[in-house]
């Protein structure tokens, strides 16, 4: 009978591979494991638990907050203040950076996160997920200042995400490929069950919200009218998806092969989706799945944050799409 290979057991085989290791990244991938089997099993048990609807609060970017956004945030905190492994996180919903509290050690790494994206969908049972980035600190005081998170994407450390549907799974890298794990509920524990993912060579999926084509610059319309025209009456080459959770999106495309667009537009030329938590973590996956990603002018790994919830326009997916984007923004874009 042949072993399962768990997450842990996964995280020690990359760790002995670095004998300088200490252990301690290796630990705090493990409790991001542990916030997202916390947060999948509320998340499961949504509408029993009476965690459905809004809180009646809003997040720093004027967003309704959803129940399970808050416990969700609060989740991923509470699994990390206490461990030594971080100086602070940054997460989508809270303004400031949140410190490890002074009864704590504080550790030499920091997280960027969006604890529950796609908070829309939850009511109506759509997958939503977790998004993480990991950084090594650059600052040597005891707390945790802005530096330490505005970093270029080239500096992450790790990144990753967990998809909660109708398999949960946790998605990560460090540099070394990408891995996926599915969620056993019998044992509690994350099985490789997508080893060495790579995004395949054919864009088969175009996944752009067409709600938006009123707003569109001139180069979108040209972009999204001309990969669909490569269909003809006898063959679909490209299908268009949107289901508008963007660890959905994103996830489906990595494992199908495809093309995902959040691009400035009249009504949000800064972009929607934010750098630090959303495009960064996504894009180093990407990269490492043998992908790209951009903003429409340069990669999202080298864009330089200047702020915390900075926006950015995201394309990302097949490499030589994300090239082909980057001609048509050249070529077509707005005067």
């Amino acid at each position: 009978m042949q072993e399962e290979m768990t997450l842990t057991r996964h995280i020690m085989l990359e760790q002995s591979m670095h004998p300088e290791a200490r252990g301690a990244f290796s630990a705090l991938i493990n409790q991001i494991a542990l916030a997202a089997k916390i947060i999948n099993s509320r998340v499961n048990m949504s509408g029993l638990a009476q965690m459905l609807g809004f809180a009646g609060t809003k997040n720093i970017h004027g967003e309704s907050q959803q129940k399970l956004d808050v416990y969700a945030d609060a989740t991923f905190f509470d699994v990390l203040d206490h461990t030594g492994l971080i100086a602070g996180v940054l997460s989508e919903e809270s303004v400031d950076i949140k410190q490890v509290p002074d009864k704590y050690p504080r550790g030499n790494y920091v997280i960027a996160y969006d604890p529950l994206d796609g908070s829309s969908n939850i009511d109506v049972n759509v997958s939503i997920g977790s998004i993480f980035g990991i950084f090594r600190r650059v600052s040597t005081g005891a707390a945790a200042i802005d530096a330490d998170f505005m970093q270029t994407g080239r500096n992450l450390v790790g990144s990753g995400y967990v998809i909660y549907g109708s398999s949960t799974m946790m998605v990560y890298t460090t540099g070394h490929g990408v891995h996926g794990f599915t969620l056993d509920p019998t044992i509690g524990e994350f099985i490789l069950s997508h080893e060495n993912i790579t995004i395949p060579s054919k864009c088969s999926i175009l996944s752009i919200n067409d709600s938006n084509k009123s707003n569109w610059y001139p180069w979108t319309h040209k972009y999204v009218e001309d990969i669909l025209g490569r269909n003809t009456e006898k063959e679909r080459f490209v299908v268009s998806r949107w289901i508008g959770s963007l660890v959905a999106d994103l996830h489906r495309n990595l494992i199908k092969g495809g093309i995902f667009l959040y691009p400035a537009d009249k009504r949000q030329p800064s972009g929607r989706l934010r750098l630090l938590y959303e495009a960064q973590p996504f894009a180093f996956i990407a990269e490492q799945a043998g992908g790209s990603s951009s903003n429409g002018y340069q990669n999202i790994l080298d864009i330089e944050p200047d702020e915390l919830h900075q926006r950015v326009p995201l394309i990302i997916g097949n490499k030589a799409e994300v090239e082909m984007a980057e001609e048509y923004v050249r070529k077509h874009s707005e005067s």
